[in-house]
Order: structure tokens, then C-alpha cells, then sequence
């Protein structure tokens, strides 16, 4: 059989594996992106606490990712992506029952750290899989995962508010318990890799061609890698404090929640129509040039937000951070492959990423909520802080080049 033949026989398996991951990635981002955000007012007033205690519930989920993102690449490699996505969504739907009844604070910070890690073994299983199936493609494919992550979170931020005021706080958290459940096992059995596992280098013009496949212990004695590092912890902190802040800043400008929650929402757009369009322009322009801009423009618009008043132009520079960070994680997973080859993907993908979960969700929402506190709610000092971190990894990632 030739290869043509061989392509055109794979397709349908192909883009089936694809539909599967998106279908398994939905619900994790919508808990991860605006879950926290919708119910933040609500955890200050049941459990008395203050907008840091509730940024801290971002600082433990992305604690999760940063320790379990790596073993979770390990995992796949041994257990394949079918079985490891199914254990993400049994882990991740109990633990919602957790979230439905927890009689504290301290209860949502584990109900946090459990989330983060089941998120690892079905984010990690879907890159990996539409990497391998469409090699030509990393970028646009990295992009459609990313994109249907950030999507349900800005499907499901007004419905969240809505359910919320309408039907109370523990129904709809067991309502999202059980779709998290369907949506996961039902891409679980589409998602496989090919039986090739070898993988073509994309076509990327203004990058240098990428290496012959590094092991970990490689990437990690490279400056590619700690300059992407570096990159990955200040815009991964720059984006992620906005899902808990947004919603708090719309409430201090005078805004109810319905409203406050537009915010959130297009943040979240934001995030998610960039994953497709960056993952897919990632494929025709340089990769760093094009995450760089995004960053560099996510920090002017943290500088020019607490000017603004309303709901729109906060909304408006809102939707510019979400863009920034939509493009982090689209075009990361494709650079990677560039810096360091494809066949350890996983492990390194989550070697850069406990960047993101152990220092993104200290210096972006958690230390933002505790800002807020010391200070009686000064949003300009906090978004004046955030907005630096943006600039400094449009910076640093301009070093981020193939691995010699």
C-alpha cells in the first residue's frame, strides 16, 4: 500500500481521535476557567472568606498540574491515552461530589489539587494524540484542543451563573458532575494513537529545523528550555489570574453578578478564538514571533484595564489577556516539538508545564487575591503587577529556539 493510500485510509480514524479529544477536553476547561470564577461570590459568603482564600483555589489546581503534568506524560507512554483519559474523568466526576458538599474552604482547595491532577491524564493524553495523527498540522491541531478547552468555559460561565441563581449551589454541581462524566468516557473510546507512532517534522518558516528527538534529562540541560520555562510561568500567571479577578473587578465597578460574569465570558472567548486562529497561523509564521506580540499586547491591555469603568471596555481588554493566554498554551505544544523533537513530547510538554503549576498560580491569582486584600481592593496596583508579567514573557520568549 502507498502512502497516499495509507493517508487517505487513516483520515476517518484520524479525525475520529480528534473528535474524541475535544469531546473529553470539554467539561475539564469549563471546571478549570470559570467554574472557579462563577462560584467565587459564592464560596466568600458560605465559607466567609476573602478574595485571596478564593484565588488560592487556582494556586492548588495549577499545584496539581505542575506536579502531575509530567507523570501523567509518563503514564501515557505505559497505559495509552484511552485508559488514562477514562481515569481522569472517573477521578474528576467524583470529585465534583466533593465540591457539591464541602463544608469548608479547606475542602475546595483539595477539591482544587484533584481536579488539576485528573486534568493532567486527559489534557496530556489529547495533545498527544492529534500531534501524532496530524504531523503536518501540530500547530492548527494543538490549537482545536485548545480552543474546545477555553470554549466550554465560555459557553458555560453565563450558564454556571445562571444555574447558580436559579437552581442553588449543590444541583449544579451535581448537574456538571454528571455531563463531565458522558462527555469524558464518550471521547475516551474515539481517542487512540496510530499504529506508526513516527512523525514527521512540520513545516514552520523562520524557525531553525528541529532536532532529532532530546530525552528530558536533554531538554532540561538546554537554554530553549529555560527560557520557555520562564515564558510558560509569567504568561501562564498573567492569564490565569483573570478567571478569578475578572468577575471580583466587574462587582467593585458596580456591576451585578449576571453582568460582572461578561467579563469572565469574554476572557474566556478571548482565550478560546485564539487557540484556533494562533494554533493554525503557529503553522505558516514563526512560532515565537507570533506568541510574543500576543503577550506584549495582553500586557498593555492589564495597564490600560483599571482606567476603564463599565462592562464593555473592561470586557474588551479582558478578551485581549484571554487571547494572550489561549495563544500560550495553542503554540506551546507545537514549539516544543520544534525545540526538542517529537518523541518524547509528552514528558517534556509536562516537564515546561510544572512551570505553569507551580509558580503561574502563586504569582498570578493567589498572590492577585491576597494584593486585593492588603490593599481594600486596589485593582490598579494588582492588573499594574499582572500586566509586567505579560511583558516579561513576550520577552523571553523571543530566546526560545531549536535545541543545537
Amino acid at each position: 500500500m502507498n502512502q497516499a493510500s495509507l493517508a487517505a485510509g487513516s483520515a476517518p480514524r484520524g479525525f475520529g481521535a480528534l473528535w474524541g479529544s475535544c469531546a473529553a477536553i470539554f467539561w475539564p476547561g469549563a471546571l478549570a476557567f470559570a467554574f472557579p470564577g462563577v462560584m467565587a461570590s459564592h464560596w466568600q459568603q458560605s465559607f466567609g472568606v476573602g478574595r485571596g482564600a478564593v484565588g488560592a483555589t487556582m494556586f492548588f489546581l495549577l499545584i496539581a498540574v505542575g506536579s502531575f503534568m509530567f507523570l501523567a506524560g509518563r503514564l501515557q507512554m505505559r497505559w495509552g491515552v484511552r485508559r488514562l483519559m477514562t481515569l481522569g474523568g472517573i477521578v474528576s466526576t467524583a470529585d465534583m461530589l466533593l465540591a457539591a458538599w464541602a463544608p469548608s474552604m479547606a475542602w475546595i482547595y483539595a477539591w482544587a489539587f484533584i481536579l488539576g491532577a485528573s486534568q493532567c491524564c486527559i489534557y496530556i493524553s489529547g495533545l498527544t494524540t492529534v500531534q501524532h495523527w496530524f504531523p503536518a498540522r501540530r500547530g492548527l491541531v494543538s490549537g482545536v484542543i485548545n480552543f474546545v478547552f477555553a470554549g466550554g468555559a465560555a459557553a458555560m460561565s453565563p450558564v454556571f451563573a445562571w444555574l447558580l441563581t436559579s437552581q442553588g449551589y449543590p444541583a449544579t454541581v451535581l448537574v456538571i458532575a454528571a455531563l463531565n462524566l458522558v462527555f469524558i468516557l464518550a471521547g475516551a473510546r474515539s481517542s487512540d494513537l496510530p499504529q506508526h507512532r513516527g512523525v514527521a517534522q512540520p513545516f514552520n518558516p523562520g524557525a531553525a529545523s528541529a532536532p532529532a528527538s532530546l530525552s528530558g534529562r536533554q531538554a532540561l540541560a538546554t537554554k530553549a528550555f529555560w527560557y520557555f520555562w520562564g515564558t510558560v510561568a509569567c504568561m501562564g500567571a498573567a492569564g490565569i489570574a483573570m478567571v478569578t479577578l475578572s468577575t471580583g473587578f466587574g462587582l467593585s465597578q458596580g456591576l451585578d453578578l449576571e453582568r460582572a460574569v461578561v467579563i469572565l465570558a469574554v476572557f474566556n472567548l478571548g482565550s478560546s478564538g485564539s487557540r484556533l486562529l494562533m494554533g493554525w497561523l503557529s503553522d505558516v509564521i514563526e512560532r515565537t514571533t507570533a506568541m510574543s506580540w500576543t503577550f506584549l499586547a495582553a500586557g498593555a491591555a492589564y495597564l490600560a484595564l483599571p482606567w476603564l469603568d463599565g462592562l464593555w471596555g473592561p470586557a474588551l481588554l479582558a478578551g485581549v489577556v484571554g487571547f494572550a493566554f489561549g495563544t500560550l498554551f495553542a503554540v506551546s505544544a507545537p514549539l516544543a516539538v520544534d525545540c526538542f523533537g517529537p518523541l518524547n513530547f509528552g514528558e517534556i510538554f509536562g516537564l515546561i508545564f510544572t512551570a505553569y503549576g507551580l509558580l503561574s498560580g502563586f504569582l498570578g491569582p493567589s498572590l492577585g487575591g491576597w494584593l486585593l486584600d492588603f490593599t481594600g481592593g486596589n485593582f490598579l496596583l494588582v492588573f499594574s503587577y499582572l500586566g509586567a508579567l505579560a511583558l516579561i514573557a513576550g520577552g523571553l520568549v523571543r530566546r526560545v529556539r531549536p535545541a543545537s
